[in-house]
This record gives structure tokens, sequence and C-alpha cells, in this order.
């Protein structure tokens, strides 16, 4: 078994970040460390360490969807006393971990697994999984900037790819917007508004491709059921 697959299906991360541990030299196989990508190991017999801790494969895959609030983070430890995901799951004894990332001060659909090999699909550029976001915005937008919003941004020094927009519902001062995007992109929804001058006031994530966040209550989570699991395999 290759290595990156070996450390996805024991469950601590995804394919992808198993990956940059592996070129950061921060895992080991048979106490020596490894940067290979592609190396393989025998999952009997060999012993593999992610910054010197034995892992071994998991065996039993948790597919679970969180309702995220606001304020907190999508990582596995806090470095700053932020509340973090894991805090809101309980009843889970395997090791799990956020399927990509939504900013502490987004709410919304979050999914979370230790189906290493699923995360890398879901998460993936190249696989282009739609994420639907409802945005709160200053003003209401108009048709000329929603069009340049569909076309593509100049962010960070890269345009972004052609995106979903349409007004929901207008206010007095503010205006609910529907996006959809593919990319992943550090705060990309709150940076495209604020290019075309409309700041997010509030973001929450509804969907990701047809998996939708439905009814499930702020800051509570469910298994996904089995058709649910299937179809995200299937994209």
């Amino acid at each position: 078994m290759r290595l990156q697959k070996y450390i996805a299906q024991s469950g601590i991360t995804s394919r992808r970040k198993a990956e940059e541990l592996i070129l950061q030299g921060k895992i080991k196989v048979n106490d020596k460390i490894v940067r290979e990508l592609g190396t393989k190991v025998n999952p009997d017999d060999d012993i593999i360490k992610v910054n010197n801790k034995t892992i071994k494969l998991e065996k039993n895959k948790i597919y679970i969807m969180l309702n995220k609030p606001e304020g907190y983070v999508t990582t596995l430890k806090s470095h700053y006393n932020d509340k973090i995901v894991l805090d809101l799951i309980n009843d889970i004894d395997e090791r799990i971990f956020p399927i990509g990332r939504l900013d502490k001060d987004t709410s919304g659909l979050l999914l979370m697994t230790n189906d290493g090999n699923l995360a890398f699909k879901l998460s993936h550029p190249r696989y282009e999984i739609l994420k639907k976001y409802l945005a709160l915005v200053e003003g209401v937008p108009n048709a000329k900037k929603l069009n340049r919003f569909r076309k593509g941004l100049m962010i960070d020094g890269k345009v972004t790819s052609k995106a979903y927009i349409r007004i929901v519902k207008k206010y007095k001062d503010t205006s609910l917007l529907e996006i959809s995007i593919h990319e992943g992109r550090k705060r990309q929804v709150r940076k495209m508004c604020e290019y075309i001058r409309h700041p997010v006031v509030k973001l929450k994530r509804v969907a990701i491709a047809e998996l939708e966040l439905g009814n499930l209550d702020l800051g509570k989570w469910r298994h996904l059921t089995e058709r649910e699991v299937k179809y995200l395999k299937s994209i």
C-alpha cells in the first residue's frame, strides 16, 4: 500500500495532507524518516509513525455532517485558545477530521470523517465540487457586478473560476445572495464580495454538491445516511 494512502486510511487526515506530511519529514516507517511520495508499506508488518506517534488503519469509517456555528475553527487543535469543531462532536471514539475548512466567522455545512480518500476527492480542485453559500451582504449588487462575479475576479493575484450568483432577497440596506463556487481558496467568497464592494455581513454554507444542510440545528451533527455516503463516493 502507498504510504500516503495508509496515512489517509488511518483516519488522521486526508490523502492530500498526508502527502504534505511526508514531504515535511514528519513520517517515519520503521523509525526511519521517509520523504518520498509513493513509498510502499506493508500494513501488517511495517510500523508507521506521524510526529513520532504510531498510527494504524481505521476499519470503521465515520461520516458526519455538522452545522458549524460561528466562532469555531475547523482545525483539530487550537493554538490561540479558539473553540474547535471537535468540541461539538460527542460519542465518537474514532479519530475524525474536517473535510476542507470553514472560516471561524462562517457557519453551516461541514463534513467530518476518517476516510482520507473521500476527503481527498471532495477537497481537491480538479474534481470541481460545488459548494453553495448564502451570503448576507451590504447593499444590493447591480447586474454589471453580478456578471463580473460570475465571469471571475482577480483575487490574490489570480482570477477566480466562473461562479454562480443570484439575489435571493433585497432588504433596506442589505441583500441575501446565493453563491456557488468549486474552488476553495482562503476566505474566497468574502474576498469576492468585497471586490465588488458588497462586503459580507454573514456567511453560511448550505450545500456541498447535492448534499444539503437541510434543517439540522446550529451546533448539531448527524451521521450521513448510507445513501448520502454512496452519493459522495460516486461524484
